[in-house]
């Protein structure tokens, strides 16, 4: 299951905040912000989807990821290693290093990365 792009924002405010009142996920909107009848449209369509879990105190809704926000986001990348790059890592990472204006400095760092993944790998 996936989120829309509208989803996805209104998540990425969710996981930062942990718990959340509709009132303050509407208040972590820029300007012009939604309705309020939006939000609560994007919450339910959330909750039926299984990414958020809510505790009623009230009339009023505590709101809480059910998903992880590296879970999510692991997910999406595989999903469009699988799509855009033939299920090939290399293929992705090439792709990665050569479109995305790295500098020195970070391809060094990324070099890092996947030389203690590989030393971890080998254990």
């Amino acid at each position: 299951m996936q989120l829309t792009k509208t989803e996805e924002q209104l998540m990425q405010y969710l996981w930062k905040q942990e718990k959340a009142f509709m009132k303050d996920l509407l208040d972590m909107f820029p300007e012009p912000k939604p309705a309020t009848t939006t939000v609560a449209t994007l919450l339910k369509r959330m909750t039926e989807k299984g990414f958020v879990g809510y505790t009623e105190y009230g009339k009023s809704r505590e709101y809480y990821p059910l998903v992880k926000k590296s879970d999510y986001f692991s997910k999406q990348v595989n999903g469009m290693i699988k799509s855009f790059f033939n299920n090939s890592a290399a293929q992705f990472a090439s792709f990665f290093t050569k479109e995305t204006n790295l500098s020195a400095q970070e391809l060094e760092e990324l070099r890092s990365v996947i030389d203690r993944e590989l030393e971890k790998k080998k254990q």
